[in-house]
């Protein structure tokens, strides 16, 4: 007579589950890593585009303007040639759900339009930049002579 050995129905069970509980603890710290890794490319994008406008102001000599728009954060000289097109340079699109605010500590008036210039010599405006969304929430200020960011708030969800 021939025994066939097999698992039973309660090593089964008792398996699946341990693989339930295991998956049960892992999600929660996947989900955690997927958005800080949304959050640091929200950062790293608008950091590019700071960049981009400090590089254009000094390569060109002329100033420059990162302008909040509806859902989108424009990059354009502050004033364009005869012979040029009225475009923007660069876009910043933050993404759905998301709120990217700008703060001016030395404008002159309490109501200044949602701009931020980078003059010919590659310094600029003093800013402090707050971005809240679903991945989380990053407030950098802005350094006026080398447009460098400071993060002072940085909370992945």
């Amino acid at each position: 007579m021939q025994r066939f050995r097999a698992f039973t129905l309660i090593e089964i069970a008792l398996s699946i589950f341990i693989l339930m509980l295991l998956l049960l603890l892992a999600v929660p710290s996947l989900s955690g890593v997927i958005a800080n890794r949304r959050l640091k490319q929200s950062l790293d994008g608008f950091n590019q585009l700071v960049r981009q406008a400090q590089e254009r102001s000094v390569t060109e000599r002329r100033p420059y303007l990162i302008a909040w728009g509806k859902d989108t954060i424009l990059l354009r000289p502050e004033v364009f040639t005869e012979d040029e097109e009225a475009k923007t340079t660069a876009v910043f699109r933050p993404g759905k759900g998301t709120s990217v605010r700008l703060s001016l500590p030395v404008a002159l008036t309490g109501k200044h339009p949602a701009e931020w210039i980078v003059w010919p010599s590659g310094n600029c405006e003093p800013a402090i930049v707050e971005f809240k969304g679903p991945a989380g929430v990053w407030k950098a200020n802005y350094s006026p002579l080398t447009a460098q960011p400071e993060l002072t708030q940085y909370a992945a969800r």
